[in-house]
This record gives C-alpha cells, sequence and structure tokens, in this order.
C-alpha cells in the first residue's frame, strides 16, 4: 500500500494517508516516547505494514475501550502521527516504541480490509513563541523538579532531559502531561488543546494537585514514621525491664502491670464458679502477652470487663411478703382481680420454696396477655418493688435477629452480648424481676428465629447455664424472674408459650376506668403540669363523657392522653391569668377536646335489612365489627371484601351453603342462589380481619337480606357456625362482651358452650347486657332478627338434610 500526498489550500497542512491504529485508555503526545502493546488483528497488521515501509503511524484514542473492532466514529477526532523506533511480536501480539511527532486530525478512513487506512491533516500549534510562553514553561520546569523532589514516579532519561532546561516550551509541556496522572478524557484534551500557552496553564493547575497531594503523603509517611520508631522503642525498653525484672527474681504481681492487677483483684472478687473463673484468668495471661498497642488486647479487656462486671454471687434478699405485695397490688392497680389473686399465689408459692434450690421448685414463667394500656407493665414493676428486687424491663418488639437474645461471637467487631445478660449486668443482681416487653412481636428474618433463643432462657430446666455465645461461658438465669408481655398469644410460637403460664388481662369497664381516672390519673396529670394544690377537680358525669364520647379503648391510655391534654388548656389560662373552672362539667369537655369523636350506640339508628353486628378480639382488646350484605342480579357468585383472612372467608361460604340448604324454611325459591349475586363487606377494609367466629353474623346478615327481615341494631354475636348451623364456642368472650357494652349493645348471642364463661364477665356488665346463649342458627335468627321467616314460624319446618323428603312428600 502506498502512501500518496494530496495538495491542499495555501496554509493549511497537507492531508496524508497513512495507517491507523486505536489505542484504549490512553493517549500518546507529541515529542515523547511511548511503548505500546498492540493485540487486534488490525492494529497488529497496521503496525507491522508501518514498519516495514516509512514508519510511520496516527494514533487515535477509543471513546469507549470496551468497543473490541472500533469505527471511525468510536475515535476522538484528534490523535498523534508517530513514528515507530522498535518492534517486538512475542505470541500474537506485537509491542512498539513509538515516538509522537504531530497532533493530526482525523479526515475520514479510506479502507478496513486487513488494517484500518485513513486521511489524516496535521495541526498547527499556536502561541508557542511567545514570552508568556517561556515563563509558563519555567514555572512548570519548578514544579516539575519539586514533584520529583517529593518522591513523583517518571523515567530517569526523561527527568535527565527536562531537569537540564533545554527544552522547549512546546515539548516540554507535552512531556510533562504524558507522566501525570490523570483520566483518559482529560488527557484527551490537553491533546486537542492547540494553544501551547492554555495547554501550559492546564497543565500546570494538575501538576499543582499532584504536588499538593504528595506534599501531604510526605507528611503522613514522615509522622508514620516517628510514631513507628517510638513504638519500637517502647517495645524493645519493655522486653529489656522484664528481662531485667525476671534477672533479679521480682514478682510479676507486685510489679506488673497496673491494669493486670486490677483485673485479678476484680476476677478474685467477683465470686465466679470455678470454670468462669479459669476462663477469665486465661484470658488475663493471654493479654499479659500482648503488646499494649495490639489491637487484640482492646477486645479481651472488653471481655473481660463484662466477665467481671456479672453479678455471679450478688443477690438481691428474696423477702417475699404476701401482705406487703397485696397492699403494693391494690394501691396502684384497680380492678383485674383475677390477675392480681394470680401473682399473689405466684409469690406464695415462692416464699413456701424460697429456700429450696433444685429447679423443680422454681415456679413457672408468668406471660401477660391483654391489650395495651390495661397495666401489664406497671404490674411488673409493683411485683418487683413487693419482691424488693431490682426490675429490668426489655423490648422485643421488632427484634429479627437471634444475637440480640444471644449476643454476637466475640470474633465480630463491636461483639455484645444479648439483651438478656445485659440486663441482668445492668441490674447488678442475679435475681431481677426481668420483664420482656412485646414478646408477640417477635421477628423471624435470614439472621435467625429470636423466639426460639428464648427457649433456652425461659425453660426453667434450662436456663440454669444459660450459654450467651459473647460470654462463651454459663451463666445461671434460674433465680430471674421472668414476666413476659404482649398483646395477642396467637403470634407466640407454641413451644414458647408452652413455657410460660398466660394470665389475661382483658380490659376495664367504664367504672373501673372512672374509678383509675379520679383516683390515680387525674392527681397524677395534675401534678405533672404543675396544677396540684389548685382544687381543680373533674365532675363525675364530665368523667364518663371522657370515657364513652372521647375514647373507646380497652385500656386507659387515651383516656390519660385526653386529661394531660384538658390539663394543658387549663395551665394555659393559669398561665394568662385568665378564669378557670374549679370544677370541670360536661359542658366543658367541648371547649377543651372538641367535638365528640364518638356515638353512644354502636348500631345504626333504626333497624336495617342485610345488617348485623358481630364482636372479635384483635390486638388492641374487645372491637365490633358491623356485617353488611347486598343481593343483585347474577349468577349465585358469593364476594367477600373488607381484607378477610382465609377463614373468615370460609365462614362466609359456610353462611351462603347453610342458607341454600335452607331455602325452603326461610320462604325462597329453591333456585334463588342461580339468579343473584351475593356480597359480604366487612368496614374499615385496611384492617386485616380473620377468625372464625364472625360465622354467626355473616350468617344473620344474610339471611336479613334474602328474606327482607331487619335486624335489630341493639343486639352483638359472636360464635362459629357450621354447614348445619350449630353454634360453635369460641374465645376472648369477656374481651367481647366489654367492646359490646362500651358501644351500648342491649343483647348479646353468644355460643352455649361459652355460657361458663359468664362468671368472668364483671357484674355491673352483666345488669347493662342481656346474654343469649344459642346452640343453633335458628336459635340466633330468633333473637337478632325483627320476626323469623315464614318456613320457621311452622311447627313443620325440618333440617337441611331431611329436605329431599320434603320435596318427595310434596
Amino acid at each position: 500500500m502506498t502512501r500518496d500526498t494530496k495538495s491542499s489550500p495555501a496554509g493549511e497542512k497537507l492531508l496524508r494517508t497513512v495507517p491507523i491504529v486505536a489505542i484504549r485508555d490512553s493517549v500518546v503526545f507529541p515529542h515523547t516516547d511511548v511503548p505500546l502493546a498492540f493485540g487486534r488483528p488490525k492494529s497488529v497488521a497496521a503496525v507491522n505494514n508501518a514498519f516495514g515501509k516509512d514508519r510511520v503511524i496516527a494514533i487515535f484514542t477509543q471513546k469507549d475501550p470496551r468497543t473490541p473492532n472500533p469505527k471511525e466514529e468510536d475515535f476522538y477526532k484528534v490523535g498523534t502521527i508517530s513514528t515507530i523506533t522498535q518492534v517486538m511480536s512475542t505470541d500474537g501480539e506485537v509491542h512498539a516504541l513509538v515516538r509522537g511527532r504531530a497532533r493530526v486530525r482525523l479526515e475520514r478512513i479510506i479502507s478496513d480490509d486487513q488494517y484500518l487506512l485513513g486521511e489524516v491533516r496535521e495541526l498547527a500549534e499556536r502561541d508557542f513563541e511567545v514570552s508568556e510562553a517561556k515563563a509558563l514553561s519555567k514555572q512548570l520546569l519548578e514544579l516539575f523538579k519539586k514533584s520529583i523532589n517529593f518522591g513523583k514516579q517518571a523515567e530517569i532519561m526523561t527527568v535527565m532531559r527536562l531537569v537540564s532546561g533545554q527544552t522547549k516550551p512546546i515539548e516540554l509541556v507535552d512531556q510533562i502531561a504524558s507522566i501525570l496522572e490523570m483520566k483518559t478524557e482529560v488527557r484527551q484534551k490537553l491533546l486537542e488543546e492547540l494553544s501551547v500557552v492554555k495547554r501550559l496553564k492546564k497543565t500546570l493547575e494538575y501538576l499543582g494537585r499532584e504536588v499538593s497531594i504528595l506534599d501531604l503523603e510526605r507528611t503522613i509517611d514522615t509522622k508514620t514514621q516517628a510514631r513507628f520508631q517510638d513504638q519500637m522503642r517502647r517495645t524493645m525498653l519493655r522486653e529489656k525491664k522484664k528481662t531485667i525484672e525476671k534477672e533479679l527474681g521480682e514478682d510479676e504481681e507486685e510489679f506488673g502491670n497496673e491494669d493486670l492487677r486490677d483485673y485479678r483483684k476484680k476476677i478474685k472478687a467477683a465470686g465466679m464458679p470455678k470454670d468462669v473463673k479459669e476462663k477469665a484468668e486465661k484470658e488475663l495471661k493471654r493479654l499479659s502477652q500482648l503488646s499494649p498497642h495490639n489491637p487484640e488486647g482492646t477486645y479481651i479487656r472488653n471481655y473481660l470487663d463484662w466477665l467481671v462486671d456479672m453479678p455471679w454471687s450478688k443477690a438481691s434478699a428474696n423477702s417475699v411478703s404476701i401482705k406487703k405485695a397485696h397492699k403494693i397490688l391494690e394501691d396502684k392497680h384497680y380492678g383485674l382481680q383475677k390477675a392480681k389473686e394470680r401473682i399473689i399465689e405466684y409469690l406464695a408459692v415462692m416464699k413456701i420454696k424460697k429456700d429450696k434450690k433444685s429447679v423443680e421448685n422454681q415456679p413457672t414463667i408468668l406471660c401477660f396477655i391483654g391489650p395495651p394500656g390495661v397495666g401489664k407493665t406497671s404490674i411488673g414493676k409493683s411485683i418487683a418493688e413487693s419482691l424488693g428486687r431490682k426490675f429490668v424491663r426489655v423490648s422485643l418488639g421488632g427484634i429479627r435477629d437471634e444475637a440480640e437474645i444471644r449476643g454476637h461471637r466475640r470474633t465480630y467487631v463491636g461483639a455484645l452480648p444479648g439483651r438478656i445478660i445485659q440486663g441482668v449486668k445492668n441490674a447488678g443482681t442475679k435475681n431481677p424481676v426481668f420483664m420482656l416487653d412485646e414478646i408477640d412481636k417477635l421477628g423471624v428474618d435470614f439472621r435467625g428465629d429470636p423466639s426460639s433463643a428464648l427457649l433456652e432462657a425461659l425453660d426453667p430446666e434450662q436456663n440454669k447455664e444459660f450459654s450467651d455465645h459473647y460470654l462463651e461461658v454459663p451463666f445461671n438465669l434460674s433465680e430471674v424472674m421472668f414476666i413476659a408481655t404482649g398483646n395477642v398469644l396467637d403470634s407466640i410460637p407454641a413451644a414458647l408459650r408452652d413455657r410460660m403460664e398466660v394470665i389475661s388481662f382483658p380490659g376495664y369497664t367504664d367504672e373501673e376506668k372512672h374509678h383509675i381516672a379520679s383516683v390515680f390519673l387525674w392527681p397524677k396529670q395534675l401534678n405533672l403540669h404543675g396544677l396540684d394544690g389548685r382544687g381543680i377537680k373533674v365532675g363525675k358525669e364530665a368523667l364518663y363523657e371522657v370515657i364513652n364520647r372521647y375514647t373507646r379503648e380497652a385500656g386507659v391510655r387515651n383516656l390519660e392522653r385526653n386529661l394531660a391534654n384538658i390539663c394543658r388548656k387549663i395551665a394555659r389560662l393559669v398561665a394568662e391569668n385568665k378564669k378557670y373552672p374549679k370544677i370541670i362539667g360536661v359542658k366543658d369537655m367541648r371547649k377543651f377536646l372538641g367535638p365528640r369523636k364518638f356515638s353512644s350506640l354502636v348500631a345504626e339508628k333504626q333497624d336495617e335489612i342485610g345488617m348485623a353486628t358481630g364482636l372479635a378480639v384483635t390486638a388492641t382488646g374487645g372491637e365490633i365489627l358491623f356485617i353488611e350484605v347486598s343481593l343483585m342480579p347474577g349468577r349465585g357468585k358469593l364476594i367477600l371484601t373488607g381484607q378477610l383472612g382465609e377463614v373468615m372467608q370460609e365462614s362466609g361460604k359456610a353462611a351462603f351453603t347453610w342458607a341454600k340448604a335452607h331455602w325452603y324454611e326461610l320462604g325462597l325459591k329453591e333456585d334463588f342462589g342461580q339468579n343473584i349475586d351475593v356480597h359480604i363487606h366487612v368496614p374499615e377494609g385496611a384492617v386485616q380481619k380473620d377468625g372464625p367466629s364472625a360465622g354467626v353474623a355473616m350468617s344473620t346478615a344474610l339471611v336479613s337480606a334474602l328474606t327482607g327481615i331487619p335486624t335489630k341494631r341493639e343486639v352483638g354475636m359472636t360464635g362459629e357456625v357450621t354447614l348445619r348451623g350449630r353454634v360453635l364456642e369460641i374465645g376472648g368472650l369477656k374481651e367481647k362482651v366489654l367492646a359490646g357494652h362500651r358501644a351500648g349493645l342491649k343483647i348479646i348471642i353468644a355460643p352455649k358452650d361459652n355460657k361458663k364463661d359468664l362468671e368472668d364477665i364483671p357484674d355491673i356488665v352483666k345488669k347493662d347486657i342481656k346474654f343469649v346463649f344459642a346452640d343453633t342458627l335458628e336459635d340466633v335468627l330468633k333473637v337478632a332478627l325483627k320476626k323469623l321467616p315464614v318456613g320457621m314460624t311452622k311447627k313443620t319446618a325440618k333440617r337441611s338434610y331431611q329436605i329431599p323428603t320434603i320435596l318427595a312428600a310434596n
């Protein structure tokens, strides 16, 4: 291939036809010698062809180094025309030493057969003879010398040539730019800059940055080296000191490290078991053999601190006074008689067996289950007070890491013992009252199952040798009195639930709330807001107004918030020297608390068709549920909405099946289910609902919609229904009844098998509510509907499984 030269207009450089090669992540500057390696076939062919002829080749940088076979559009337009001075071929690659000659622009690619052949035009450079260029080149040369003194890496021949001062500005700037640490894009911009003055300024800027970094690195190295030498000197002196003391026979116990002596004293005073003491002494020996600056020494010190601070032998006096405990519980907690009675029994067992050490004599773990705000945590504090023990509370809500319970291995940075060991250590005694709050809200993920880690801690058969991953030695938890709390029992794993005795906290009646508010909450809020001593009182009717119209809850938390709100309003009036009421009445409530939030009746203002009131238990206590049923033309489709769980959806299907099976008794056509669609909806669709106890309410609402008979608005109901229409027993009757009482229901229908639970209902609630215990769905409909369907009033009404006989008779 011959190279031709074409003529060009006056003042412009001539076009040249030369082989083209592309390089990655590098830029070749004019006036520099650069070793390059070529491995792509076209690049190898171009280098070999150029070296065999006039050794001239044009080198361009790829825009994207990942492009395997670059085309014309993949190059930067400005490159360097170079001369190949040496070539060496090895294993399909070509290593060449090239010297950049001048900047060129790629005009076009002529051929792309064996290698790239293109036309390039040499670019004329500007401002290289002006006085400013000479001044800038001197500054650049001085800065370059400074960078070499600071340790910048460069070829010795290049350094000698530049330092000699004989290099022209146009060559100096390119040679220094080629050895600067810059990105490929920045190098390409310097290559494309034709003004030597501008190129000198930019190179000065980039080299100045490098010099600043090199200066900082040298300062750091100097300080590090000085510190290292000082450490080496100290280490040598310590070793010499040890050797001298050993030769003199001086006792290490007397003349050893002060920290080691302190640890030895603490280990002796800690009262550790034999195996734990041996472990501590072993770690102390390891520490004594380490350099003070060894990072492992910090980990060992932290570990020893935990070992010596644990209350291995410290215990609170186990003085159980039943009379004192009963007084504390009665003074600080109103109501909850069954819970308090069970706690007193628990303490009585502890008093009788306090001198017996066997594990079998340890009482079971208590678990308080109830809605928020009923006093679960506060009653735990009262138990600790009555026993004269320290109280520790750990919230388990949202914990998903097993290490939070068992601790982290010591090999991890920032490792700590689990929350149980931390709580015991903070208590300072080995027998505190330890409350595991929100145990029903433990989570599970890839880091393990915290509830499974609690099994050992809460099992009296195992917790005498509880193993924490951090301590790596057993700790006796058998003397710790564990109390767990939660809102619902269902979310606690069965194995964990089996280790605890559950005490239910159902919630408070309106009368109990009134007593708690007047005796405990109102004086407390007056004191907190600085209003005590001013004789401000809340009237009885006003308190009931807050309880019934501004709160509707099982506990008293929101009640206390509303009382605090009233106190804040009065405090403002006092601060502004305005008149305020001494006795707060019902009329003042709207002024202080705004409009009422709840109506007096839960049911609608009138009896409605296709509407029933159900009762349920949630994490916040008992709740009421409205069941709505709507009919529309269709093909027998059943639609269930309201974010219902699988069990609740099955209750709706069972109700629909019962209704279709009892079409004759309900006075319906035999094929009524084929011509309509049934939509059952439970409002508050944002709240997930599940459970079988809404079956009776769903069936009643469905029968009401199908027959057109309204339901009674003052009737609430609960119970699971079967396909045969039997009403099955449910749980949580007390919580449901209290919720119905708060809502203003007058009649509650419950399964017949739940009649035994009636003794748990407070007498004040029994006076206000009439209870009906049903065995079949027909018993429910007799009470819940305004009247029975025609078929059920006849004495000849048959069960669903006898309907074929009735049809045959007809």
